[in-house]
């Protein structure tokens, strides 16, 4: 939502900010020559210089703001898919590597009449893991 108004709110300051830079009397005369000599009083003139000036000065400054906000915003969805991409390449990494398990206490069977007893090498090897 965020981010559609601040895309909205760039085009129309450019736009804004082109009309502007273009109604500026430059040093043959600008628009205000363009349209013969009596529009001259109304597009040129120190008084619609100023505000010509004053509405630049604003709409650039607005321009880059929107335009830095907009280079974050975007850097921010990067930044998230990097971690997760980060997260699925230490997974695909582990498939391959043994993890070594606990050892699970040996069940103890119940000792019959006929059974012999445990040889001491059998009590040192480890217990099959299931």
């Amino acid at each position: 939502m965020l981010s559609t108004f601040v895309n909205i709110l760039h085009v129309f300051v450019c736009l804004v900010l082109m009309f502007v830079v273009l109604l500026q009397q430059g040093k043959g005369g600008g628009m205000g020559s363009a349209f013969g000599g009596a529009s001259a009083q109304v597009f040129g003139g120190s008084g619609a210089g100023n505000i010509l000036t004053r509405a630049t000065a604003i709409c650039a400054a607005i321009f880059m703001l929107t335009s830095v906000s907009l280079a974050y915003m975007s850097s921010s969805g990067d930044r998230a898919l990097r971690a997760r991409v980060a997260e699925e390449e230490s997974k695909k990494n582990d498939r391959g590597t043994k993890r070594e398990k606990q050892e699970a206490p040996a069940p103890s069977a119940p000792a019959s009449a006929g059974a012999a007893p445990a040889s001491a090498g059998d009590a040192e090897s480890p217990a099959p893991t299931p």
